[in-house]
């Protein structure tokens, strides 16, 4: 057996006789823009002193997650990247990225 091939690859041995490997995998859910609790944060910690915008609480496929910052860069016209549920936008778009969220029918937990 060819281990890269493997499903089971990470497993190499169990003392329970009961153990059953799981083929069970989370599939994650984006939820709807009204569920999202997005919170906009501003922050210059540990990027030289530059501001940059953070959109936190996005829960959902990383798909999604990169989709709508994307949709968000291309609105406040500045770079930018997305990962780990939380998207970074270069320079003080507070406001802009609110309007934009509200527009589009996100749900703010709230704005710092």
């Amino acid at each position: 057996m060819n281990k890269n091939n493997s499903k089971n690859s990470g497993i190499v041995f169990s003392t329970n006789p009961e153990f059953k490997i799981s083929d069970d995998v989370e599939e994650i859910i984006t939820l709807s823009k009204k569920e999202q609790p997005l919170k906009i944060y501003l922050d210059k910690k540990q990027r030289a002193g530059k501001i940059v915008t953070l959109i936190r609480g996005f829960i959902g496929t990383d798909n999604d997650l990169q989709n709508l910052g994307k949709q968000i860069k291309t609105s406040c016209g500045t770079g930018g990247s997305a990962k780990e549920g939380e998207i970074v936008i270069q320079g003080d778009h507070k406001t802009k990225i609110h309007q934009w969220l509200n527009k589009h029918g996100y749900s703010l937990a709230t704005m710092l």
